[in-house]
């Protein structure tokens, strides 16, 4: 049995987040006991990863739910047009947390539909409806993440050192991993596994999470910088690439974290494969190509230091966006948990994937 870590916990009505802020010298718990802890949560990355900030957004829309207002009808009225006032308030507050992983926005809207299938109940059957939602939201993932495992683990299989980027395992989702999902799936077969993972600057989600979450696994890693990934590739020391995803447009532009189409690029030119990996929930069929994913810029502070460190003038000017986009050009294969996809993106996602997510 691997040793995988939990992200996002739901236990009696507690949202627990393992901090990832504080990876990997500490495992620290916190237990979000507000909205406004939510979202903090997310947009300080004490939870990321697309998935994993989508199912604790949906857990976090109901702490303290129907309890803000003084005018919403007790528990045994029906829940009318104020609770769900207080339910889309809160939902559009918590959207804005991170704006380019689809997850969150997707989580979140979902909730919000049933809450309107929902609003003709009495107050306590819809916010017991509401958590039915949230749970089967995470339970969703769960199997997202294995699928994506068993469909991707032959690939690993037959291209065991695998180059990855920034942290698509168990802490970014509910279990598992997308990107990561496949490397578990293939070492518990018996596959020869080896990693070489990207440190991800600048927040470090390589060296901090991946090669933790990795290592408490017993699966082989090795942590190099972003700039040594043109040299391992060039020593033929890479079979194939393998990373997440935070949205992936109609067409199969890729949205993922900063310094990803690097990577696609120097796939292209060394001949090496270059997989994404994600659940469903991640695919935006609404968006038609990268060109209009918003990506977020991050303060400037994460760049002119390292680990709380400043190695930069306090007032250097910073260029600081959280994701690039790959061109479908660029992406050999997407593996989801709806099998893995290939070119034309257009019509093989369409073919899946259009009857929503």
């Amino acid at each position: 049995m691997l040793a995988i870590p939990v992200a996002v916990t739901w236990a009696s009505g507690q949202l627990i987040l393992l901090d990832q802020t504080r990876l990997p010298h500490e495992e620290a718990h916190l237990v979000c006991e507000t909205i406004e802890a939510v979202f903090a949560a997310i947009r300080e990355l004490k939870v990321r990863g697309a998935p994993a900030i989508g199912i604790a957004a949906a857990y976090g829309l109901l702490i303290g739910l129907g309890s803000e207002n003084n005018n919403i009808p007790s528990t045994n009225e029906i829940a009318g047009d104020r609770l769900l006032a207080q339910i889309k308030s809160r939902v559009e507050y918590l959207s804005s947390a991170r704006p380019t992983a689809v997850n969150l926005t997707w989580a979140l809207r979902r909730m919000l539909a049933c809450a309107l299938r929902s609003k003709d109940m009495a107050q306590h059957q819809l916010l017991q409806r509401l958590e039915q939602e949230a749970v089967a939201i995470h339970a969703e993932d769960r199997a997202a993440c294995q699928a994506i495992g068993a469909a991707g683990a032959n690939l690993v299989v037959r291209h065991p050192n695998v180059l990855t980027h920034c942290n698509a395992g168990a802490l970014a989702v509910s279990e598992l991993g997308t990107a990561l999902a496949p490397i578990y799936v293939a070492a518990t077969q018996g596959a020869s596994v080896h990693v070489y993972v990207d440190e991800t600057r600048p927040l470090l989600q390589g060296a901090r999470l991946t090669a933790y979450e990795l290592g408490k696994a017993g699966i082989r890693r090795t942590l190099i910088t972003d700039n040594m990934a043109a040299h391992v590739m060039s020593s033929g020391q890479v079979d194939m690439v393998l990373v997440g995803a935070d949205r992936v447009a109609a067409n199969g532009d890729v949205a993922n974290k900063i310094g990803t189409l690097n990577l696609a690029i120097l796939c292209a030119y060394y001949q090496i494969p270059f997989y994404v990996a994600c659940p469903a929930s991640t695919i935006d069929l609404q968006t038609q190509s990268g060109g209009q994913i918003h990506i977020e810029q991050r303060h400037g502070d994460e760049v002119r230091g390292v680990g709380g460190q400043r190695v930069a003038e306090v007032d250097t000017p910073v260029y600081n966006p959280a994701f690039d986009i790959t061109p479908a050009k660029l992406v050999t294969g997407i593996i989801t948990d709806r099998g893995i996809l290939g070119p034309p993106y257009k019509q093989s996602l369409a073919s899946k994937f259009q009857h929503g997510t």
